[in-house]
């Protein structure tokens, strides 16, 4: 093994976990694996193994580099945090353009370990709460709560003291929106019911696996729907919406999901929140997202592709 390749090796033991942290600060995956890869260009020309490990140096760069990504007024969002649930049979609206919405992430791109004890904080719903903090607050509330760095580490990695990371983590605290606990882990019956459903394009049997209080989104558009009976309402009123459709499985931000087809096209990746009962829906209408979960762009492709 040579020196280069000893490096590359180093740096690739990180990326799981860094990709995680980069995604919690910036909402989108896309952006995280590009934060990611910066920060391993500039560890490859500044980091001396002399003056300490890699792994801190690595966040402290990644850290800089989400930073100065997040010097833009916009923050990422879902569409239950830009405004009220629509109205049955209320217009869609104008789509919004894609750095306004807090993406997905395929399970594949994040760190395993990470994931099976801290699943909860890249759900959806938590990494949008994440993007209410202002860029420093964000950083110190991930890693100290989220990655349980002690204070101390934080300070070192910010290049601040104790007190002032102390301080932030207080602030940012008090200003982390509520985010509603999750239900847990979607039951295999339950996906298997759906998929058959949403194939068959059965609107009673679909909605029937819905929460009372189940939530539906589809970004770019921020209209959206709260409520097991204003999601048959629309879906009833829709005719066949899922009519010709076939659904591969996939993994994103700790839950299930799915890439729609329809007519064999890539249409929609879609992803699933809930229990016993779906209580969440979102459906990203950007076939962009397919190569990025693996997924082929013909649904008569044998299988996913790597990703």
């Amino acid at each position: 093994m040579t020196d280069d390749g000893e490096r590359d090796r180093d740096l690739e033991r990180h990326r799981g976990e860094l990709t995680g942290y980069c995604y919690r600060m910036l909402g989108s995956g896309f952006e995280a694996e590009d934060a990611v890869q910066e920060a391993f260009v500039r560890a490859w020309r500044t980091h001396d193994p002399s003056r300490g490990p890699l792994r801190p140096w690595l966040f402290r760069l990644a850290t800089n580099v989400c930073l100065d990504m997040l010097r833009g007024p916009q923050r990422r969002a879902r569409a239950m945090d830009l405004g009220p649930a629509a109205v049955p049979g209320a217009p869609l609206g104008d789509p919004l353009p894609p750095d306004r919405w807090v993406y997905p992430i395929p399970d594949s791109r994040l760190d395993p370990a990470e994931l099976a004890v801290a699943r909860d904080t890249v759900r959806l719903a938590f990494v949008a709460a994440l993007q209410h903090l202002p860029p420093r607050q964000r950083a110190v509330l991930i890693l100290r709560d989220v990655l349980k760095w002690s204070a101390a580490e934080t300070a070192g990695l910010l290049s601040t003291s104790v007190a002032s990371v102390n301080s932030a983590l207080q602030r940012a605290r008090a200003r982390f929106p509520l985010v509603e606990p999750p239900a847990g882990e979607v039951d295999e019956d339950l996906l298997a019911r759906y998929i058959s459903a949403f194939e068959r394009s059965d609107m009673a049997a679909l909605v029937s696996l819905l929460h009372e209080d189940a939530t539906s989104s589809m970004p770019p558009f921020t209209w959206w729907l709260r409520g097991r009976e204003s999601i048959r309402t629309v879906l009833l009123a829709s005719g066949a919406p899922c009519a010709g459709s076939r659904l591969l499985p996939t993994r994103a931000n700790g839950c299930p999901a799915f890439g729609q087809y329809r007519d064999g096209k890539p249409f929609a990746l879609v992803v699933i929140e809930g229990g016993d009962l779906i209580t969440g829906e979102t459906t990203y209408l950007d076939p962009g997202l397919f190569p990025f979960f693996g997924l082929p762009m013909s649904s008569a492709s044998p299988s996913r592709i790597d990703g």
